[in-house]
Parts: structure tokens; C-alpha cells; sequence
């Protein structure tokens, strides 16, 4: 299967030197997992994401995993391997920016690389520290595999280096899931053509089963997003509004985990949820109060049907002062007008090489008696004052008090 060309990016283990090999015993499975790691193994071979190893001095096991379609998937339990390295500090694009700036379009399409991490070559020398053991043998990965430590960051770095020149613009990237959004066809394709072109120059393959194109909604990083904006996942949503009145501290921090998923949704949650969160103090007993029922049935009731949000629209804001300035120009005309601001517009307008809409605007205003005050910055005022209050009074030299 093609990947990325390792000279351009491939994944490394910064190892601690002092760092002891672990080597787990293989454990015993059943007969259906065992079977299963023994075909999963056989494709990977195939693949040339695996190959076999003697004499692994780091070695781990595979734990089985049962999919919702009942099939089974191999992970490696890489947490031995995972302590002896540190966290890379990559950062990743925040989830709310994210989903803020794709929602409200007209078109959308989502798509996903197929086995994304394992489109990534391990670096040579630490190939052999990621073997696992089946009844059939030890194995190493030859490419990037789920389950380990800063694979995501490595992944998400590639994704903002070969998107670099469009991300932002045609493609929105949050690890392995990408996103296109335009609000006509002719520039949805594009901006599809171009995504395209980089994923065919560094030989990056989607999964067919798990794109849409051209859609007019659809789900990104567990929000569905619309051309109206931003929805509630309906799944999630009737989790919420399907749960009964908790009996235990532990079905308080399960409702309230939902709730926390959905919280953006929901106007003032922290303030509604107070009164919840106040059952889970430690030591204390539980106790589920009628104001508590109260406030786990407002809950219910606003995710059963959760408001759409939608992105802010700055132009609309901007057009609402001005249409509101000119209905009130007979004013303006009447009394004299103070502007206080932190902005230095009394410059700008009075630059002699203003060209535009700069000169249109200086001349309409110059009608007015307008005048400019500079606002002081009140938060660095607030702590002037505090300090001032706070200050003790005179003290006493050094030579009083000695």
C-alpha cells in the first residue's frame, strides 16, 4: 500500500536511554480471538505493515476487540512501551475553533484517510520496538500504529505541512479527519481538485466507506454540521433524554458526563448543573433532593430539543450600527457627538493621504461635531486600583525599627 515518502515524514521513539525493556508473556486467548489475530497478522504481512522479528528485546501483546459490525480489531497494548518516552507537545487545532468555522456552509464534504497512522513509516531503529506476540510469533510494525503515544501529534503535523498553502482556506484538518467547505458547487470543486492534488503528490489514500462529498450536512469530531449551523448529535442527545433520575453518585457522574459532551448547547450549564454536581462531594452522603429532580428535568428537557447554533456574523453587526447612525443623523446634526474609543481614529482621518472609502467617510463625518476621547483600559485600571487599596501604609525605616 502506497504512504508517505518516509524521507519527507516518518514517525520516531525518542527512547530514555535509561529506559529498561519490557518483554510481556504472551497471553492466552480464545479460540475465536485467537484466530482472528492470526488473519488480522496474516493481512498485515500482506500489507507490508508488519514483518516478523527474533530475539525482541521490547515486546507487548494484542488485546481483541469486538466492532459494532461483530468483527474483531487487533490493538497492540503498547502502555509499557508508551512510559519510556516523552509526550510530544504538538498542538492540535482546538475542537470548538474548529467546528465554529466549518458549520454554516452550503456545501461540505468529509473525508477520511484509510488506516491514516499506518500510512506513516516507522523510523528504521525503532521498528523492532514496536513488536507484539500471537501464538504464531513476534512481529514488528514497519509503519505507524494505532495505540501509541504521540502518534496523533505526528499524524496532525503531517497533515499542517503538506496542506500548508490551503489549510485554512479549502481544507479544515483535525488529525485524520478532514473537511471542505464552499458555499457554491463551482468552489467546492475547486477546492476539491486542489485537495485532491496533495493527497495524490504524497501518495495518501481515503476511505471510500467513510467520505461524502458535496453534502449538505453531516457529522465532524461528534457535532453534526448544517448549512444552518451547528446541530446537536441526535444520538447523544436522546442518551440524555432517555436516562431516569439517578439513584447513586455513579449515575449522577454518567448523566453529567453526557450532559458536559453538550454542554455549548446548553445556556448557562454550569449554573444549572450546580445543584448535581453538588452530590458528588466527597465523603458526603448522597442525597437527591426535589430542586435536584428540578434541574435533572430542565437538563432533559433542553436536550430534547437543543437549540441550532450558529456562526456570528460580524457584517450584520456592523450593518445594524451603521443603518441605526443614519436614522439617527437628525441628532448627530442637533448636538454635538463624543466618541470614546481605544481606536486612534482622530489620525486615521486625518491623514492627507487617505484614498476611497477613507475620504468618503472623513467628509461625511466632517458635517458632524465630532469628537474623539481615548477610553482607558479598564481591566489595567481595576488592578491600579486593587494595588492601591491593598497597599499597606508608611512603614517604618529600617533604622526605626532597629
Amino acid at each position: 500500500m502506497p504512504g508517505v515518502d518516509p524521507n519527507f515524514m516518518c514517525h520516531q521513539l525518542s527512547v530514555d536511554e535509561q529506559a529498561r525493556p519490557v518483554a510481556q508473556k504472551n497471553r492466552k486467548m480464545g479460540e475465536e480471538k485467537r484466530e482472528a489475530a492470526k488473519q488480522e497478522t496474516h493481512k498485515l504481512i500482506s500489507a507490508g505493515f508488519v514483518r516478523e522479528v527474533q530475539y525482541p528485546t521490547w515486546l507487548t501483546n494484542v488485546v481483541m476487540v469486538r466492532k459494532a459490525n461483530g468483527k474483531w480489531r487487533m490493538c497492540t497494548d503498547y502502555t509499557d512501551l508508551n512510559k519510556a518516552f516523552p509526550k510530544d507537545s504538538y498542538p492540535l487545532p482546538g475542537i470548538d475553533r474548529l467546528v465554529d468555522s466549518v458549520a454554516g456552509f452550503t456545501f461540505l464534504s468529509f473525508m477520511d484517510a484509510y488506516s491514516g497512522y499506518n500510512q506513516i513509516r516507522m523510523h528504521p531503529k525503532d521498528e523492532e520496538k514496536m513488536t507484539f506476540i500471537i501464538d504464531e510469533g513476534a512481529f514488528c510494525y514497519q509503519v505507524m500504529p494505532f495505540g501509541l503515544k504521540n502518534a496523533g501529534a505526528t499524524y496532525q503535523r503531517l497533515m499542517d505541512k503538506i496542506f500548508k498553502e490551503i489549510l485554512g482556506e479549502d481544507v479544515k484538518v483535525y488529525v485524520d479527519d478532514m473537511v471542505a467547505r464552499s458555499q457554491c458547487m463551482k468552489e467546492h470543486y475547486g477546492a476539491l481538485g486542489r485537495i485532491f492534488g496533495v493527497l495524490r503528490k504524497h501518495r495518501l489514500r481515503l476511505n471510500p466507506n467513510k467520505c461524502s462529498f458535496g453534502v449538505r450536512a453531516g457529522k465532524f469530531l461528534g457535532f453534526m454540521l448544517t448549512e444552518r449551523g451547528i446541530e446537536a448529535n441526535s444520538e447523544k442527545c436522546q442518551a440524555i433524554t432517555n436516562v431516569r433520575s439517578p439513584k447513586s453518585i455513579k449515575e449522577v457522574q454518567q448523566f453529567m458526563g453526557k450532559v458536559t459532551a453538550l454542554a455549548r448547547f446548553i445556556s448557562k450549564s454550569a449554573e444549572m448543573s450546580t445543584l448535581l454536581f453538588a452530590t458528588l462531594k466527597k465523603g458526603g452522603k448522597f442525597t437527591w433532593t426535589d430542586e435536584c429532580e428540578e434541574a435533572f428535568l430542565r437538563l432533559k428537557a433542553i436536550m430534547a430539543t437543543p437549540p441550532v447554533l450558529t456562526r456570528p456574523k460580524p457584517e450584520k453587526a456592523a450593518l445594524a450600527v451603521v443603518t441605526a447612525s443614519r436614522r439617527l443623523c437628525p441628532y448627530f446634526q442637533t448636538f454635538s457627538v463624543i466618541v470614546r474609543t481605544d481606536l486612534p481614529i482622530r489620525q486615521v482621518l486625518r491623514k492627507p493621504d487617505l484614498v476611497g472609502r477613507m475620504v468618503a467617510w472623513s467628509v461625511q463625518l466632517s458635517e458632524f461635531d465630532v469628537s474623539f476621547e481615548r477610553r482607558g483600559h479598564v481591566k489595567a485600571q481595576v488592578l491600579v486600583d486593587f494595588v492601591n487599596e491593598l497597599s499597606p501604609g508608611d512603614r517604618p525605616s529600617v533604622e526605626e525599627g532597629e
